[in-house]
């Protein structure tokens, strides 16, 4: 039977500037299907669905939904005609309760003569949770309670409902723990067996030929191809995807090739037993040239660890030191030489509406200053120093980070820190949400650290990262160390696994 078409895009460009993020695109979406985007960072996957979603405009070309012209002014607009869409980065809105967030922009619904009835609002909310299983959250705290995984169920919560016909999903699973990932795989094919249409965008090769009935192959801001069910189960289509993302061969090699696990006798950062809330006395030592992974499932304490290390959070008992010095906050970790990549690239790593170069040498500017005076020359120069070593798309370093794709943004985020020259890098998911070149860069750099010496700290959730990356890996599970691994070629995922859960 043949599929009901529900979204067409004709000739669709999209400019910022310059540059040209889509060049005259045609796709279309059908009914009952799980269309995959899929291409490198800057390709135009989420430019496409964010026109579609309401949350900026096509420079030129036009949409069609259910056969009418498309052109919504706001998401608010798209999501009451049944188009919704999740974010890759937080879409909350902070200091409001869990239910205001799910019914944002819909107040009405529960409001008489202009007065909310947050008892019914409440009661509303709570149920959404409930019938997705997520019973942990409740619908009258404040969203602030939250961690970044629980606000993306959140999202989800609030994007998907009965009226729902066409949900987008960018980039949402790179978020989201095991548990996270099979609540939106189950709902994803739920919507596509109801007849609805889900355009799912992500990096993950494995999880888009796993989950996907379609696939549309993007590069440069146009339409490569498109690959069928069939052609997806093809023998070599992995490969066949990645040459049609990049337009060159990649091979399979991303991790280290080495198994050297040595490293220089200096520890280049001790954390002597710390004790914040659920962890309790903690102790951890990084040497020169040593980089050690944290692994684990969500909640498990790892992530905290990194903020502790780098001063965002102040320890109850015990010590942070670089070189025996005591680091307090993350004012003294910068001048210490430590750098910090946060997993919450747009709320805690950059400055969103600020420039490349004021991204990049924030942290440097006492190194700049000169007689109180940053010569803005010297700005300019170490900006574009980092920006050419990092091969940056974009204009110049006065272009706004916000208009960067994914993988840019990671970019700077990894700039900032070799701008300063830090010589401790703590590195919290810093491949989420990036295209496989993007990440085959990255883990090349990450190596290089190690041979200059530079005392690193991995904390990823992806296991094939750890294995092919860390000298050790420590496994966290229920806010303190369960085992710890040394680099080795027979180490397998399932062996480490086994402690977190």
């Amino acid at each position: 039977m043949e599929q009901e078409l529900i979204i067409e895009v004709k000739n669709m460009t999209k400019n910022f500037g310059i540059t040209k993020a889509l060049r005259g695109v045609d796709v279309k979406f059908y009914r009952g299907q799980i269309r995959g985007l899929i291409g490198e960072n800057g390709s135009g996957k989420s430019t496409i669905t964010s026109i579609l979603a309401g949350m900026q405009k096509a420079t030129s070309g036009e949409a069609f939904y259910k056969g009418q012209p498309w052109d919504p002014d706001s998401m608010v607009e798209a999501q009451k005609a049944g188009i919704s869409m999740v974010l890759q980065e937080a879409n909350t809105i902070p200091n409001c309760t869990v239910a205001e967030n799910i019914f944002a922009g819909r107040f009405d619904e529960f409001s008489k003569f202009g007065i909310v009835n947050m008892k019914k609002l409440n009661a509303a909310a709570q149920k959404m949770l409930d019938d997705f299983n997520i019973t942990h959250i409740k619908a009258a705290d404040s969203i602030n309670k939250y961690g970044f995984e629980d606000r993306k169920l959140i999202e989800i919560v609030r994007c998907v409902s009965e009226d729902t016909e066409v949900f987008v999903v960018d980039e949402t699973t790179t978020a989201l723990s095991h548990e996270g990932r099979k609540l939106i795989y189950d709902l994803i094919h739920k919507l596509k067996d109801n007849g609805k249409s889900v355009i799912f965008i992500s990096h993950d090769m494995e999880e888009i030929l796993e989950q996907c009935t379609d696939l549309t192959v993007l590069r440069d801001g146009e339409i490569i191809g498109h690959l069928n069910r069939e052609e997806m189960d093809m023998p070599n289509a992995e490969q066949v995807i990645r040459y049609m993302m990049v337009g060159r061969e990649i091979g399979d090699a991303y991790y280290r090739e080495d198994y050297d696990i040595s490293h220089g006798d200096k520890v280049a950062l001790e954390l002597k037993n710390v004790t914040l809330g659920e962890i309790k006395d903690f102790s951890l030592q990084v040497h020169e040239g040593e980089i050690i992974g944290f692994g684990g499932l969500s909640g498990c304490g790892m992530h905290e660890i990194g903020r502790l290390a780098f001063g965002l959070e102040k320890p109850e008992s015990g010590e942070v030191l670089r070189e025996g010095k005591k680091i307090h906050n993350c004012n003294d970790a910068i001048s210490a030489g430590i750098g910090y990549i946060s997993k919450n690239r747009d709320t805690e790593a950059l400055i969103l509406e600020g420039s490349i170069q004021d991204n990049i040498t924030l942290p440097s500017e006492k190194d700049l200053a000169k007689k109180l005076f940053i010569k803005p020359s010297d700005e300019k120069n170490l900006s574009d120093k980092e920006i050419d070593s990092f091969r940056i798309k974009c204009n110049d370093g006065n272009q706004w980070v916000n208009t960067l794709s994914g993988g840019n943004k990671q970019k700077v985020s990894f700039a900032k820190w070799t701008a300063k020259g830090s010589d401790v890098i703590i590195m919290d998911c810093p491949t989420r949400g990036v295209d496989i070149g993007v990440k085959q860069f990255m883990y090349a750099l990450i190596a290089e650290m190690k041979k200059q010496g530079k005392a690193i700290i991995l904390i990823s959730e992806e296991m094939a990262e750890l294995i092919g990356m860390a000298d050790k890996i420590v496994v966290m599970k229920d806010f303190a160390i369960s085992k710890e691994f040394t680099r080795s070629k027979d180490l397998s995922e399932t062996d480490i696994i086994e402690y977190m859960i």
